[in-house]
């Protein structure tokens, strides 16, 4: 049986990795989150072919670029054991990961950034976790409504 595609907003420093750089690579590891929660979503609800809206965050503006898919199964982020790495975690082992990442394929760039001053104007978005007071999460779930409704946005 089939699972039922979900959606989510995962944020990247455009001066770091944006989704020209994706566009460009085409598929790339989304290693370096170290949020246990964020983790989490990848590890245990995060599947292939589930939609991503790419965030471009610490920027002026912040804001919505375009959409990604999850391209992989979740596996050890290798970083974390790299000590050259600003990803690098000691108390993480080999043989028990700490940190596990997803594989995310670029799928398109929007026409019309999306920043996030509009996303706060749209009514129909009130509820979606990125617009909550103190939230700072680098991956969060989005509803199907609020995904459509964005990709409307951007084309």
């Amino acid at each position: 049986m089939k699972s039922t595609p979900q959606y989510w907003l995962m944020k990247s420093e455009p001066d770091e990795f944006g989704i020209d750089d994706l566009k460009s690579v085409g598929k790339e590891a989304w290693s370096g989150v170290r949020n246990y929660q964020a983790r989490n979503f990848m590890r245990d609800e995060m599947k292939v072919g589930d939609e991503v809206l790419f965030y471009h965050s610490s920027t002026k503006p912040p804001g919505v670029a375009g959409v990604a898919v999850v391209a992989s199964k979740p596996y050890a982020d290798p970083t974390q054991f790299d000590s050259k790495s600003p990803y690098f975690d000691p108390k993480s082992k080999e043989d028990d990961p700490r940190w596990i990442l997803v594989d995310l394929k670029f799928k398109k760039k929007f026409k019309n950034y999306i920043p996030l001053s509009k996303l706060k104007e749209c009514s129909e978005l009130e509820d979606m976790t990125i617009l909550q007071k103190g939230n700072r999460l680098s991956i969060t779930p989005v509803t199907k409504k609020e995904f459509d409704f964005i990709c409307e946005l951007g084309s």
